[in-house]
C-alpha cells in the first residue's frame, strides 16, 4: 500500500499549493463581489472616488466589476477554466494595485471599496501599505496559478483530461503482425 504522503513526495506538491492558492484568491474574489452585488450605486460611488477613468465608464466599471469577480472567484473555487481565471484576477489585481497606489500618491483619502463601501476615509493612507500588500500576494499566487499546469481537486482535470488510450496487449500484436505463438 502506498504510503499516504507518496504523492507529495513524486512532486505533486505544486498541485496541492495550487488548490490552495485556487481557494485563497478565489474565496477573496467571492467574498469581495457578493458584497458589492446588493448595491451597484456604491461599487460605481467606489469606481468614481478614485478618479482614474473617464466619467462615461464609472458606471459600466462599477456594475460590471461585482459580478465579474464573483465569476472569476468561482471559476478558480471550482477549479475550472483555471489558468484564464487565473490571468483575469491577476489582470484586476494589478488594476487594483494601480488605483490604490494611485490614490495612495494622489493624497486621495478614499476607501479602497474591495469590501464593500468606497468614498471618503480620513485612515486610509495608512490602510493603503496594507491593502497594496494584499493585493500583492493575491497577484502572487494569481501568477503562480496561471503558471501551473494543473492543481488538485480541480474540475479542469475531470473536463479536460486527455483521452486513455488503452496500451496493446502481446497477444492481439501478434496476430496483427500474423505470427501465432
Amino acid at each position: 500500500m502506498a504510503h499516504p504522503l507518496s504523492d507529495l513526495r513524486r512532486g505533486s506538491t505544486p498541485a496541492w499549493l495550487g488548490l490552495a492558492a485556487r481557494l485563497i484568491v478565489g474565496g477573496v474574489m467571492i467574498a469581495a463581489g457578493l458584497i458589492k452585488l446588493p448595491d451597484p450605486a456604491a461599487s460605481i460611488e467606489s469606481v468614481r472616488a478614485f478618479e482614474l477613468v473617464p466619467a462615461s465608464l464609472v458606471e459600466p466599471i462599477g456594475h460590471l466589476l461585482p459580478p465579474l469577480e464573483v465569476v472569476v472567484g468561482l471559476a478558480l473555487v471550482l477549479g475550472l477554466m483555471t489558468r484564464g481565471a487565473a490571468v483575469i484576477s491577476a489582470v484586476l489585481l494589478v488594476a487594483f494595485i494601480i488605483a490604490i497606489a494611485s490614490a495612495w500618491a494622489r493624497g486621495l483619502e478614499i476607501d479602497c471599496g474591495c469590501f464593500g463601501d468606497g468614498g471618503a476615509n480620513p485612515d486610509a493612507a495608512s490602510q493603503y501599505p496594507w491593502e497594496i500588500a494584499r493585493d500583492v500576494g493575491l497577484l502572487a499566487l494569481s501568477v503562480f496559478l496561471a503558471r501551473l499546469r494543473s492543481s488538485r481537486l480541480a474540475l479542469d482535470s475531470l473536463l479536460f483530461r486527455p483521452p486513455v488510450v488503452p496500451e496493446p496487449t502481446p497477444a492481439l500484436d501478434d496476430l496483427n503482425e500474423g505470427s501465432l505463438p
